[in-house]
């Protein structure tokens, strides 16, 4: 142990010193130790050449022979230049002991800020999100911390945050066999892994009132999380603090018992607070933020394979009629969400009579708009892929096709008397979301999907001699696979963009699937009608969609979940999916699952039987 003089008693770092012993190390007056764990210890020193109060950095444990190579990291990571990493003032060694001297100022420790009151969500994710922001930088320059604690972590007045004692602790013994190679690099990536899941094990403990596992060493947690160990760490329900569903995710997340399901790096944990902040910041208009720009350059969609050909298709069809043109149109759902898109934006632009409701018809805006208002939207969209690389569009390809068939399903979930069109048109809607995070963000949707996906672990056994247990454990749900990520709820996201193309509540509402923990209810109107066959069809097709083993007791459970709301049974509901094992065109117009239907009405898109069409306050 390092042994500090003292003035009174001769105590030691370790032990306990007298009541007003002065303790020193070097020339450095110790006035209180700000935190210590297995590898590194923190004090709050006097600088005796000055006298003024500085934080002193070192080693849990000399490192002797590897003196050289501990100086030489610091040292590398000390040239950092970022405004979150800690600036050392000195680096040097007192009786073969290495130190690191950062300032004090106005700032103070995470540790000394924590309380068993816990904080702030919004405070701590500002925290959060400059910590990883600066630990993704040193981690891209090759430079790790190793042993991150509460008490390596600063605020200041102003709400700065500074990260100290990268490379203080060292990297772990005989981590590294070949200095440059291979093995460096993976034990560069090991040590980022480990900081990261040390910050979520911060914001666990910030957030919980007290650390997790009851146990002050965090990397002592981190040795009984797997894969070393069997224990596992989730902020609990009763907390003193509220926590918002996305920082929880995002919490959650970062210290998941699976490592595949961990952050990779801290830039997408950087990325994923960020979202959620200015989600929370900009309150309703938070979602619509995070892609109003992406849609500004690219396009909200781009148009599907064969927009030439139906662009000169439509230069054929002057005298065709719109129920004809729709079916052409509804092929492509770039082109078809455009066109819903001009109508609404115009109307809300001009102002919507009263009763005039949001035109959810590619008939109607046809009308509206005229085939050279078509021609002109088609022409408008980005030619296929857009940005997309060839595997991100091939993710777009298979997200459409799902779509699409959840929409021909739910046309034959869905009461007679229904317009085939707008119930297909709302099932896509309901997958709006996911599909502009595939298009502008597929490497984030590529990490939702994977969170979403049942696997099966590896769970250590506590007795010794006793193998490891394998078991399978569900995939996180969309939305809280989605926190986890973006920070923000996808359908938030198509909601917020069907919002902001003039598109109202009805239809916002009737875009929400039914969350998979809510019970389904009884509808309450032709709009819940619609939002219950559109939300039972994109389940069931995506239930299809999982690992073998899965599907059918998936189907199964949607199956239970919605027949008795829809007035279905489970044959009728299971014979509606295997009607669209084969791909066909999307239903006409008037296509409906009990046979051909007049105009909507404003509730729903219903009118019965010799009921008078629908006035100019219709949702058309």
């Amino acid at each position: 142990m390092v042994s500090m003089s003292s003035s009174s008693s001769g105590s030691t770092a370790s032990g306990p010193a007298s009541r007003g012993a002065v303790r020193h190390f070097g020339r450095f007056q110790l006035l209180r130790l700000l935190g210590k764990s297995e590898r590194g210890m923190l004090w709050l020193a006097m600088d005796g050449r000055d006298g003024g109060e500085v934080m002193l950095a070192m080693p849990r444990h000399p490192p002797g022979d590897g003196a050289a190579a501990w100086q030489q990291a610091v040292r590398r990571a000390a040239r950092l230049n970022h405004p979150v990493l800690a600036k050392a003032l000195e680096i040097g060694e007192h009786e073969r002991w290495p130190y690191v001297v950062y300032e004090r100022g106005t700032s103070v420790t995470w540790a000394e800020r924590m309380s068993a009151q816990g904080m702030a969500a919004t405070e701590l994710a500002e925290w959060l999100a400059q910590a990883a922001q600066g630990l993704a930088f040193a981690h891209e320059a090759g430079v790790a911390h190793h042993d991150l604690q509460p008490w390596w972590l600063c605020v200041s007045d102003d709400q700065r945050v500074t990260v100290m004692g990268l490379e203080v602790p060292g990297a772990p013994r005989a981590s590294v066999t070949q200095p440059g190679g291979l093995d460096e690099l993976r034990a560069v990536r090991d040590a980022a892994g480990g900081d990261v899941l040390g910050l979520g094990l911060v914001a666990h403990w910030v957030l919980a009132g007290h650390p997790p596992l009851d146990e002050q060493d965090l990397g002592r947690v981190i040795a009984r999380m797997p894969p070393q160990g069997a224990e596992f760490v989730r902020l609990p329900w009763a907390v003193p603090r509220p926590i918002p569903e996305p920082l929880r995710a995002i919490v959650n997340r970062a210290t998941d018992r699976q490592e595949r399901h961990r952050y990779h790096n801290a830039r997408t944990l950087q990325r994923a607070l960020e979202g959620w902040l200015r989600t929370t910041a900009e309150q309703d208009g938070g979602p619509l933020v995070l892609l109003l720009d992406r849609i500004r350059q690219v396009g909200a969609l781009p148009a599907q394979p064969g927009a030439a050909e139906r662009v000169a298709h439509l230069a054929l069809m002057d005298s065709a009629r719109t129920s004809d043109m729709a079916d052409l149109l509804l092929e492509d759902i770039a082109l078809s969400f455009e066109l819903l898109r001009m109508v609404n934006s115009a109307q809300l632009a001009a102002g919507r009579a009263a009763g005039d409701g949001p035109v959810l018809m590619l008939r109607r805006a046809i009308a509206m708009v005229g085939l050279d208002g078509v021609r002109r939207a088609a022409l408008s969209l980005r030619r296929w892929p857009g940005p997309m690389n060839e595997q991100a569009a091939g993710e777009m390809e298979a997200l459409i096709r799902r779509a699409k068939r959840a929409g021909r399903v739910a046309t034959r979930l869905v009461p007679a008397g229904y317009d085939g069109e707008v119930v297909f048109l709302v099932t896509l809607l309901q997958n709006l979301g996911r599909l502009l995070v595939q298009y502008h963000y597929p490497d984030e949707a590529a990490q939702i999907r994977r969170l979403m996906q049942p696997t099966v672990v590896t769970v250590p056994s506590r007795s010794p001699g006793v193998p490891p247990e394998t078991k399978e454990e569900t995939g996180m749900g969309a939305e809280a696979a989605s926190f986890a990520v973006l920070g923000a709820d996808m359908e938030a996201l198509g909601a917020a963009v069907a919002r902001h193309w003039g598109l109202d509540e009805s239809v916002q509402h009737m875009m929400r699937r039914v969350p998979a923990t809510a019970p389904v209810r009884t509808p309450d109107g032709d709009a819940d009608i619609l939002r219950l066959s559109a939300s039972c069809a994109n389940d069931l097709v995506d239930a299809l969609m999982l690992p073998a083993g899965h599907a059918s007791k998936a189907v199964a459970l949607v199956v239970q979940r919605y027949a008795r709301a829809l007035g279905m049974s489970g044959r009728d509901i299971q014979e509606a999916l295997q009607g669209d094992a084969r791909p066909r065109t999307p239903p006409g117009p008037g296509a409906t699952a009990g046979g051909p239907a007049p105009q909507p009405t404003a509730a729903g898109a219903r009118t019965a039987r010799g009921t008078p069409k629908a006035d100019a306050g219709t949702l058309s």
